[in-house]
Order: structure tokens, then C-alpha cells, then sequence
């Protein structure tokens, strides 16, 4: 497959960019002229349109408008433009870039969510799991489901994160496993292997496993905790032998549990006649809140008051005499009425203290049988320690438990990792191997020689690790000198097409790379003649002071930026 063309568009249908691409050398320059100095080459949307690229293959929309270097930073106008521009990537891919009516595969993606939320592949609207699975059934008939995944194969294709720029072979991201690595270039070499799923969902196991293990063993190894257990048991067998031998009270249980119920029954009567006390207290308050209204003033002097009153007021009928008895008989009356309870409350109190003294008495009796000898301050201190030491016990044993349930399992997937490595290491499938490798490396080091006169090569040796048997890919320099790391990537990328197509692999025809001005200007020229050759789509991003006089033309570039006219023409051109 190749790329075809790649549009930007506003909602309202108007395009932002129309980037088409050719056989060949395709490059993306930043023509931004340093006038007065302060311009540069940031940030004008080169690396931009290698991410859209990606963005159609499935990359997340975060990174076309995340910062770089922190990624938890974004760039708020380029994603408010996004979004409320509502702006959509078309990309096209073709079988064939020279033959009218050649196979296309139109892919459409915009920027935002739930039902505005444009994801087609052509012209079908996709889910996001449906989307993978559609883009590798077109692009790599028969992947979809397994491993590698389309994202680990078409890694080397698309190359402007900081991995994919500095390593050749090592691109994916930095928590990619070793076997995951070795299932890719195994599948890239066209090395047969159809339990590549199973043995990295086997060694995903035996991780979490071995994690778990690791955690479980924090502490004490399992050995440890086995010898710690054998030495609680002995303790615990002293401790039981001295329990044994204590001379104890025959009757200590029945005793002891006399006197807990003798304690509650102290309680409850404490209780009770704190009641009673209480209410005999409150009843002799009012009788004497009452009793002190009682007349008790001098009679002979208030007989002549109310003889001068009668005097004035004609009509009273009643001597003072019968007020003053009437008014002192309520007050007797109320008394009497408050104070009956009194006789009851107090025999009561004696029923209820004489209980009291009697259980006081017993609980006295039974504490004197219950800590005579050593009975119960031994015997409650070894019960402490025999808790505490079983206590232990249970955890020892339900870590060995664990552990050994852990080793069950690590054992049971180990078996089944070693029998799939038993065939994927044999005799066999180590020549097949080898024989792809070198056959690759016919063109890796041809096209290697063709750019830096030195000849790359991979070689892939089998790598313990873990004590696991692995295949690891590696490049190399055959003349044994350090090279350089951008030559080698680009070698690697260019020599490995020519590989897929002549093995008959599946491949993508086009290579995108960032940050092209660090190689030497001879390397870039040389690959522009290499690529256009091979037919191989190489599209580079690259500063127009940084690009060789030979390249210098029109024919070799798709789009030109500037800080006068960036990708997505947000601010506008800027006019002196």
C-alpha cells in the first residue's frame, strides 16, 4: 500500500490542506526564512502531518495536539480548532501508485466524540474495535486477532516518535516485552510461527504470576516461612505441655463462669438501687419545698388585720382562724400524698441492699477460689501467647498456601511455554530462521553500502532471560564501526520492503521519517535516487536550509510550511 493523498477539512466542507503524494522521495519543508533571527522551524506542522498519517492507522487524537515532551501538556489552540472547526482527515491509500483503477482504501477520522464522532473506512462507519479489525483484514489479510498487531507491524513505517527516530529495531514503546519483539520480526521475516499469541499470552501470565510470587516472598522466602513455621509449632507444642501442667482449680470453668454472673447480677441491683435511692431523694425534696408553705405566723397579730379588713369589707364570712387551719390541712394533705411512696421505696432499698451484700459476698467467696495457686494469671498468660502464636501460624500457613498454589501455576504455564519453545526452537524452525535473516540481509547490506559504503547486517542469536529461551534480532555494523544510527534506520526500513515484496510478504510501500536535516546531505540524496528506483514512497520532513541543493526541487516536495503559513492555518498568513 500507498499513500495517495491525505485532505484536511473544515465541517463546513471548506479544505484547510490537500497534501498529494508521488513514487519515491516525498518531502515536507518548513520554508520559514530566519530574517531577523527569532524565526525558527518549530512548530509550523512537518511532524504534524506524519502524526495525521498515523492518526488514520488508529494512533489516539491526543497526539496530534499533545506537547512532545510532556505529555500530559497540550496545545489548547490547535485542539479548540479541532474540535470546533470540527475538522476531518481523509486518507487515501492505493495498491499502485502508476495504474488507474488500482485498489484504494479511503480512511476518515475527525476529532470528536460519541455521535459526531467520525471514523470510516470506505465510507463505513466503524466502532473503534471494529476499526482495527477492518484496517488490518484490508491491509494484512489474516492478522486481525493475533499477534503482532497492526499497530507493532506498521511501527517501522512510522518513525517521528523519539524510540522510533533512535532505535532500528526497538520502536515500539519502552514497556514492549522481549517476546513481544521477538513475535514481531519473527512474523516480519515471514518465519512461520502460529503460537505466537499463545506464548505471549502464556509469558503475560507467567508475569503476573512471578509478580505475585515476588510480592508474596516481600518479607520471607518461601523456605523461610517454612522454617519459621516448624519452629512456631515447637513453641506452641511447649506452650500447650506447659498449660497441661499448671495446677488449676477443678471447678475453674463452673467458677469462673459463677462469678462473671454474679458480677452482672451486682450490676443490675447497683443499678437498681441507685433507682431507688434517686427517686426516695427527689420525694423528700418536695416534701420540703412543701412543707415550707405551712402558715406559721403570730396569730393574735393577724386576727386584728383581718378584723380591721372585715370592718371595711362587708360580706367575709370565714374567720381568719378557718383560713389559716384550711390553708395548713392542703398543705398536710399534699405531703401525705407525696410521702406514701416512702415506706414502700425504703423497704425496697433494704430487700435490695441485703442482695447486694450477700452477692458482694460471693463474688468475694469465688475470687478467692479462682486465683488460689497459679491458676489463672499463668493460665492467662500462656492462653495470650498460644493466641498470639496460632495467630502466626495462620499466616504463615496461608502465605505457603499461596506460594505453592503460585508455583502450581508458574509450573503448569512454564510446561506449557516449553513445548511451543521446543518447536519454535528446534532444529527445523532455527534453520528457517536463519535462512530469512539471511536473506534479508542480501539487501540490508547492499542497501547499506549503496548509502555509506558499510554493510549493515542483522544477526538474531538465541537469548536466555529469565531462564526463558528467546530469539532476539539485532543490527550490526559488519565492519565493526559505530556508523550512524539515522543511516542504519533507513536502511533497515528501505532493505526490509524490498525483502517483504520479493518474499512476498505484506507490507506498507511508504516510509515516513522526521527530523531528516541530521542526516548528511550525501545519505539523503543517495536514498532520494535509491527510493525512487526501488518504487518506495520515503516522506520526510525537513528544514529548507538543512536540504541538499540536489533536492532543492519541486518534484521531490509535498507541502511547504511556514511560520507565515502553518499546517492547519490557525492564525492566518502574516502579512509585513
Amino acid at each position: 500500500m500507498y499513500l495517495k493523498s491525505l485532505t484536511i477539512t473544515r465541517g463546513d466542507a471548506s479544505v484547510i490542506r490537500d497534501i498529494k503524494f508521488h513514487a519515491g522521495l516525498n518531502l515536507i519543508i518548513d520554508e520559514t526564512q530566519a530574517v531577523s533571527g527569532r524565526e525558527t522551524g518549530n512548530n509550523v506542522g512537518k511532524t504534524t502531518v506524519l502524526k495525521l498519517v498515523d492518526f488514520c492507522l488508529g494512533a489516539k487524537a491526543r497526539g496530534i495536539y499533545a506537547d512532545h515532551e510532556h505529555k500530559q501538556n497540550e496545545y489548547k489552540l490547535v485542539k479548540e480548532f479541532l474540535i470546533k472547526n470540527r475538522v476531518s482527515i481523509l486518507m487515501v491509500l492505493t495498491d499502485d501508485l502508476a495504474q488507474k483503477g488500482s485498489r484504494e482504501v479511503l480512511i476518515e477520522r475527525n476529532f470528536l466524540s460519541r455521535r459526531d464522532k467520525i471514523q470510516r473506512i470506505n465510507n463505513q462507519n466503524k466502532t473503534d474495535e471494529e476499526f482495527d479489525v477492518a484496517l488490518t483484514d484490508l491491509l494484512f489479510p489474516g492478522q486481525s486477532g493475533s499477534k503482532p498487531t497492526f499497530r507493532q507491524i506498521i511501527a517501522h513505517n512510522i518513525r517521528y516518535k523519539d524510540l522510533g527516530i533512535n532505535n532500528t529495531l526497538k520502536n515500539l514503546d519502552s514497556y514492549t516485552r522481549d517476546d513481544e519483539y521477538e513475535t514481531l520480526y519473527l512474523f516480519l521475516f515471514g518465519c512461520d510461527f502460529e503460537q505466537g499469541d499463545v506464548k505471549q499470552d502464556l509469558r503475560a501470565q507467567i508475569g503476573i504470576e512471578e509478580k505475585f510470587k515476588t510480592r508474596l516472598e516481600s518479607e520471607q522466602t518461601k523456605s523461610g516461612y517454612e522454617t519459621a513455621l516448624a519452629i512456631l509449632q515447637s513453641d506452641i507444642q511447649e506452650l500447650e505441655r506447659k498449660k497441661s501442667m499448671l495446677s488449676l482449680n477443678p471447678t475453674f470453668e463452673g467458677d469462673l463462669d459463677k462469678l462473671n454472673k454474679i458480677k452482672y447480677q451486682i450490676n443490675l441491683i447497683s443499678s437498681e438501687i441507685g433507682r431507688l435511692e434517686l427517686r426516695k431523694s427527689l420525694i423528700s425534696e418536695a416534701q420540703r419545698e412543701i412543707q415550707s408553705g405551712t402558715a406559721t405566723i403570730d396569730l393574735q397579730q393577724l386576727k386584728q388585720v383581718y378584723q380591721q379588713a372585715t370592718s371595711l369589707v362587708s360580706g367575709i364570712q370565714k374567720t381568719f382562724q378557718e383560713l389559716h387551719d384550711f390553708h395548713n390541712r392542703m398543705v398536710d394533705s399534699k405531703i401525705r400524698f407525696i410521702v406514701q411512696d416512702l415506706p414502700k421505696i425504703n423497704a425496697e432499698l433494704g430487700i435490695q441492699r441485703g442482695q447486694l451484700e450477700r452477692l458482694l459476698a460471693e463474688e468475694s467467696r469465688l475470687n478467692s477460689l479462682i486465683i488460689q495457686g497459679d491458676s489463672f494469671n499463668v493460665q492467662e498468660q500462656l492462653i495470650l501467647e498460644l493466641n498470639a502464636k496460632y495467630q502466626k501460624k495462620g499466616e504463615y500457613e496461608n502465605a505457603l498456601g499461596q506460594l505453592r498454589d503460585v508455583e502450581t501455576k508458574l509450573a503448569e504455564l512454564n510446561k506449557k511455554l516449553a513445548t511451543i519453545d521446543d518447536d519454535l526452537f528446534s532444529d527445523e524452525s532455527a534453520q528457517k530462521i536463519k535462512e530469512q535473516v539471511n536473506k534479508f540481509n542480501k539487501h540490508f547490506s547492499s542497501v547499506s553500502y549503496q548509502l555509506y559504503g558499510e554493510k549493515y547486517a542483522l544477526k538474531v542469536d538465541e537469548k536466555i532471560a529469565k531462564g526463558r529461551r528467546l530469539y532476539e534480532f539485532t543490527a550490526f555494523n559488519t565492519n565493526m564501526s559505530s556508523g550512524k544510527k539515522q543511516g542504519e534506520i533507513s536502511c533497515f526500513d528501505i532493505a526490509y520492503t524490498i525483502f517483504a515484496d520479493e518474499e512476498d510478504i505484506p507490507c506498507m510501500h511508504f516510509l515516513l521519517n522526521d527530523k531528516k536535516e541530521l542526516m548528511h546531505d550525501n545519505q539523503l540524496v543517495k536514498i532520494a535516487s535509491l527510493v525512487n528506483e526501488k518504487g518506495i514512497q520515503f516522506v520526510a520532513s525537513i528544514l529548507q536550509d538543512k536540504l541538499p541543493k540536489e533536492l532543492n526541487e519541486d518534484a521531490y516536495v509535498v507541502l511547504k510550511l511556514s511560520q507565515k503559513d502553518k499546517l492547519f492555518r490557525i492564525e492566518g498568513p502574516i502579512h509585513s
